[in-house]
C-alpha cells in the first residue's frame, strides 16, 4: 500500500529539507496499531521538526506531527480494532517518533486515547493539542478554587492556538476574561471568542520594580513566560491562580516570592506531553462537553499536508492565528 508523507531529511552539512514523498507500509515504524491518518494539526514543535529540528528530532528521515487522528486499520493490542478512531497528542510524538503529516502511521498503543463521543475527527485536530492544554490548564484553575465569580482571568499569548482556545473555553463557562495580544488587528478575532477586554502585550510586558501591584487577576492562563510572567504574578489576587503553558517570551522567570508568601499566590505548570492517559480521557471528555464548537469556524483554518513547510516558518516567527488544521489527504 502507497501513501503519501511530509518526509524531512538532513544532508552531510546538516541542512534540513522538508518534502512530500511516496512510501509504503514496510517503510512505517513496527508498532502495535496501524491507522489511516486523517488530519493532524500545526504546533510550534511542528515548526521546529519541520525545519532544523530545534534539538527535538533525533534521526532523520523523519515524519513530524506532533497530533493526529484518524482510523484504526490493524492492531496487535486487544484495547484497538480495525475501525475504532482514535487519536494521538504527546509522548514524543512527532519528534522522536514518527508523527501524522502522513497518509498512514504506526503507533504505540499507549499513546493512543479512543475518540470522544460527540466530536468528530476534523473537531479533535481543531481541538488538538493547543486546546487539550487550555483544558488542562482550566481544570489546574478549577481545582485551585477559581470559579467565574471569583474575577477577572488574564490570558496571555491570547491570539495564538492554546490562548484561542483558553479564551473560547473560559467564556462559555463564564469566566471574564482578559486577553493579551501584540498584534492590534484581532482586537475583534479576540472579542468574537469571548474576551471582554484586550489588552496590548505593550501594556503588561513592561517589567517593573515593584514586587507587588494591585489585584487585579482571580486566575491567568500564560502562554509566554518571561518578564510578562513575572508581572502578571506581582498583579494576582489573593489566593489567585496562575499555571505557566508556554515561554514565547522566554524562560527566565525575573520574578520574587513576594506574591506568594503575601497573597498565597499558586503558580503551577502544565505538561501535556507525559500526562497519563486518564488525565487525557478526562480532558477530552470535558472538551467534548463544553467546547463551544459554534466558534471552531472563526478559530480554525484547514489546509492541505503540502503546505505545512510555509506554515511552520510563520508559527515560528508568531505569524499563525488560531488552529490549523493539517488535511493529509488534501
Amino acid at each position: 500500500m502507497d501513501f503519501r508523507a511530509l518526509l524531512v531529511e538532513k544532508n552531510d552539512e546538516g541542512e534540513a529539507s522538508a518534502s512530500i514523498q511516496n512510501m509504503t507500509i514496510d517503510q512505517l515504524p513496527d508498532e502495535d496499531v496501524l491507522i489511516d491518518v486523517a488530519y493532524s494539526t500545526l504546533n510550534y514543535k511542528d515548526g521546529l521538526c519541520v525545519g532544523s529540528g530545534g534539538g527535538l528530532v533525533r534521526n532523520y528521515p523523519h515524519i513530524p506531527g506532533v497530533d493526529f487522528c484518524g482510523t484504526v486499520v490493524e492492531s496487535r493490542d486487544k484495547r484497538y480494532k480495525k475501525g475504532d478512531e482514535v487519536l494521538v497528542s504527546g509522548w514524543r510524538v512527532g519528534e522522536i517518533y514518527w508523527g501524522g503529516y502522513s497518509q498512514m502511521a504506526r503507533i504505540n498503543a499507549d499513546f493512543l486515547v479512543p475518540m470522544p463521543k460527540g466530536i468528530t475527527l476534523h473537531q479533535a485536530m481543531a481541538i488538538g493539542t493547543a486546546g487539550l492544554t487550555a483544558m488542562y490548564g482550566l481544570i489546574a484553575l478549577e481545582r485551585g478554587g477559581v470559579t467565574p465569580d471569583s474575577g477577572p482571568i488574564l490570558v496571555t499569548g491570547a491570539s495564538g492556538g492554546v490562548g484561542s482556545v483558553a479564551v473560547a473555553l473560559l467564556s462559555k463557562l463564564g469566566y471574564e476574561v482578559a486577553a493579551v495580544s501584540g498584534r492590534a488587528e484581532l482586537e475583534g478575532y479576540l472579542k468574537d471568542l469571548g474576551a471582554n477586554e484586550v489588552i496590548a502585550r505593550e501594556e503588561i510586558n513592561e517589567t517593573v520594580k515593584r514586587p507587588l501591584e494591585s489585584e487585579r487577576w482571580a486566575g491567568a492562563i500564560d502562554n509566554v513566560g518571561g518578564p510578562m510572567l513575572a508581572r502578571v504574578l506581582g498583579q494576582m489576587k489573593y489566593n489567585g491562580v496562575a499555571v505557566s503553558i508556554g515561554l514565547a517570551g522566554g524562560s527566565s522567570l525575573p520574578a520574587t516570592v513576594i506574591p506568594f508568601l503575601l497573597r498565597g499566590v499558586s503558580l503551577i505548570g502544565i505538561d501535556s506531553v507525559m500526562r497519563p492517559y486518564q488525565d487525557r480521557v478526562e480532558a477530552w471528555t470535558r472538551l467534548a462537553q463544553i467546547f463551544p464548537f459554534e466558534k471552531l469556524e472563526a478559530m480554525v483554518e484547514t489546509r492541505p499536508l503540502a503546505d505545512v513547510p510555509e506554515l511552520g516558518a510563520q508559527i515560528l516567527k508568531g505569524q499563525v492565528r488560531g488552529r490549523i488544521v493539517i488535511d493529509v489527504n488534501a
